[in-house]
């Protein structure tokens, strides 16, 4: 048939012709999700799974602060259709407007959301109606074991925030190699709640008593960085971080597997601590938002969800997973925190735009020191 039409064209056009035939059927075909994720928040070969089974290309970008992704979202025409961010920048970026609703009729495996998560990010996102939650942790302190030994002496616990908060005793480690997070939304709350104040606080006094706070210990912290410490720590470059729970539990994890003596140690400090949620959410401008359904579903299948959270050592959103997460994970209390330690938890909601700036000029003279 096609032979016969080509006869009755023109040379030109039959050649046209017979490129866009050729063409079709794999344009046609073609679907990509681009994605926009937090660094090393991935097992491998979950995406390239997805890919065999949905023929859909992950475009696959990382970031490593929420300002990061904030600014992106903000300017608009950010080209991501998945995203996530965590839960207090995910609050305030619903006001803007930059986020459009889930189709939850094209999402079957929320069914396997944990009812305890979904009700918690109910004070960030209403009704649940724009984000499902990926993983969530807490912000505490990762330090190696021996280090810290040589340090303070023979069996040495780190159980409190005294060992950041306190010029003395932090000073002690300086020569080791201390990091802290760059995030103004994880440290600041941290300061304040040691101070007796409230994590949430927007008073400018508040404020400026945990800036201040943090700039009594600056001199003794050799970075400000929200990746670069997994690595560090995992490879004996540094000895203490304030850090993520994940992240210092994949260090622990790339320690061991090293096999070089290198030990690793995580503690949510007794005054209590952050805990945080990171949520998968699709822009309002997105262009593959179908794709982005697709890939949101396929994360929530339990067995997918299980794969992430046993490598990348976070506790996840998805209750049906637990059944299959493995032993070590599950049972580990810095990641799964019993009942006793969460009570002592707090989370962090957004500010409004004028904290928020006061906030971010008190963070780059903390960084500074100016």
């Amino acid at each position: 048939m096609w032979g016969q039409v080509r006869k009755r064209l023109p040379a030109w056009a039959a050649v046209l012709a017979t490129v866009a035939w050729a063409a079709a059927p794999a344009n046609a075909q073609e679907r990509t999700v681009n994605f926009f994720n937090w660094s090393s928040y991935m097992a491998p070969g979950v995406l390239e799974d997805f890919t065999k089974e949905t023929g859909i290309k992950v475009v696959y970008d990382t970031f490593d602060t929420n300002e990061t992704l904030e600014t992106r979202l903000l300017a608009g025409k950010s080209g991501y259709d998945l995203v996530v961010p965590t839960a207090y920048f995910l609050q305030r970026q619903i006001s803007a407007n930059v986020f459009q609703k889930l189709d939850k009729s094209k999402l079957p495996n929320l069914a396997n959301a944990w009812d305890v998560v979904t009700k918690r990010l109910e004070v960030y996102d209403p009704g649940n109606q724009y984000a499902a939650n990926y993983m969530w942790g807490t912000t505490g302190i990762g330090y190696n074991i021996d280090m810290v030994e040589n340090i303070l002496g023979r069996g040495a616990v780190i159980d409190s925030w005294d060992i950041i908060f306190k010029p003395e005793n932090i000073a002690k480690f300086k020569d080791c190699g201390v990091h802290m997070l760059d995030s103004p939304s994880d440290i600041l709350p941290a300061a304040l709640n040691y101070l007796g104040l409230d994590p949430n606080s927007t008073k400018p006094a508040d404020l400026e008593k945990a800036a201040d706070l943090v700039t009594s210990i600056r001199p003794n912290v050799r970075k400000f960085h929200s990746s670069e410490y997994l690595n560090a720590l995992a490879t004996g470059e540094i000895c203490l971080v304030v850090g993520w729970s994940g992240d210092i539990m994949q260090a622990r994890s790339r320690a061991a597997e090293a096999n070089k003596g290198i030990r690793i140690g995580y503690a949510i400090p007794k005054e209590g601590a952050q805990m945080f949620f990171d949520n998968l959410v699709i822009p309002a401008d997105a262009k593959n938002v179908a794709e982005a359904h697709e890939l949101i579903n396929y994360l929530y299948r339990p067995e997918v969800a299980a794969k992430n959270s046993d490598f990348l050592s976070y506790a996840n959103g998805n209750l049906a997973s637990q059944k299959l997460i493995s032993e070590k994970v599950l049972k580990d209390k810095m990641i799964f925190p019993d009942e006793a330690t969460e009570k002592e938890l707090f989370i962090v909601t957004a500010r409004d735009q004028q904290t928020q700036r006061a906030i971010n000029r008190l963070w780059t003279r903390i960084k500074t020191g100016r």
